[in-house]
């Protein structure tokens, strides 16, 4: 018996387990969070002033940034965080949300993302069972998770992440992990091309664009991993909940009708309630239509 069949056999343990990682996943998404858009704004300068020729003399000194370097640090007085200090949840709470040495407080955005991704993860184990494919699909909410904090902050959905979310959903299902192959790849350019469709359709109607291209991806890759007959449900979730969201911060917060919403959260959350209620969402969809 393999390490992963005993896990799944002593479910206690598996949650035990699913806890303690997914805790470290989502310190690792902070990091993530934070770093990745800071990555791709050093890439592009570096591209920028490659393609008009800058004089090395001239070019923007800036310090690299990757995934583990610099190590983290305090952003108001730079005191590096200790090993002690890094624990997710767990060091928060000892260190009463604030720096060991300035005292300024910590954003409890990082313990959030922890604690959220845990529970998450929890969840999912629960939900669908302690199976291999439920394993598999932590990889899929985890990477939301990431893509949904990104989106929140920059408005960027990274081809980073989304491209190989995309590509795994395709070669799992190619196995038959979460569903079969054909709706899994038709899932992948029905997903695409849904909201590349409505992307042009409004920027010829109106001549502005309503959303990025990064949206046309994240749904690609929710069409890889959950086939086909997930979208419809996906698309009139996040459509919903969107509009919700965008007139209540209209209404409520006088946020600017030209101001852009991301709306990679709503198609991140509406892939994680198909992912969980997927069945049961369709057959709602499906009596709905009187199909």
């Amino acid at each position: 018996m393999n390490l992963i069949e005993q896990l799944l056999s002593a479910p206690w343990i598996l949650f035990a387990g699913v806890v303690s990682i997914s805790l470290c996943i989502g310190s690792f998404l902070n990091v993530v969070i934070l770093r990745l858009p800071k990555m791709m704004e050093q890439d592009w300068r570096c591209q920028c002033e490659d393609f008009l020729e800058v004089p090395e003399k001239q070019r923007t000194p800036a310090q690299k940034i990757t995934l583990s370097s610099p190590n983290s640090t305090c952003p108001s007085c730079g005191h590096e965080i200790k090993a002690w200090e890094n624990i997710p949840v767990v060091s928060y709470l000892a260190l009463r949300g604030k720096c060991s040495a300035c005292k300024t407080a910590i954003s409890p955005r990082y313990p959030i993302v922890e604690a959220l991704t845990a529970l998450v993860s929890v969840l999912t184990i629960w939900l669908l069972g302690p199976t291999v494919a439920t394993l598999w699909a932590l990889l899929l909410i985890w990477a939301l998770i990431a893509l949904t904090g990104i989106d929140l902050d920059t408005q960027l959905l990274p081809d980073s992440i989304t491209y190989p979310l995309l590509w795994l959903g395709l070669i799992l299902n190619y196995h038959g992990v979460l569903t079969d192959f054909n709706s899994a790849f038709w899932g992948a350019i029905a997903g695409y091309l849904s909201l590349w469709s409505v992307y042009w359709l409004f920027k010829l109607v109106t001549g502005k664009e309503g959303m990025g291209h990064g949206d046309f991806k994240l749904l690609a890759a929710l069409g890889a991993w959950l086939g086909w007959q997930m979208l419809p449900v996906v698309i009139l979730l996040s459509s919903v909940v969107g509009a919700v969201v965008g007139i209540g911060l209209i209404v409520f917060r006088q946020h600017g009708r030209e101001v852009p919403i991301p709306f990679g959260p709503y198609l991140a959350g509406a892939g994680l309630l198909a992912l969980w209620f997927g069945e049961q969402l369709q057959a709602w969809w499906l009596g709905y239509l009187g199909v």
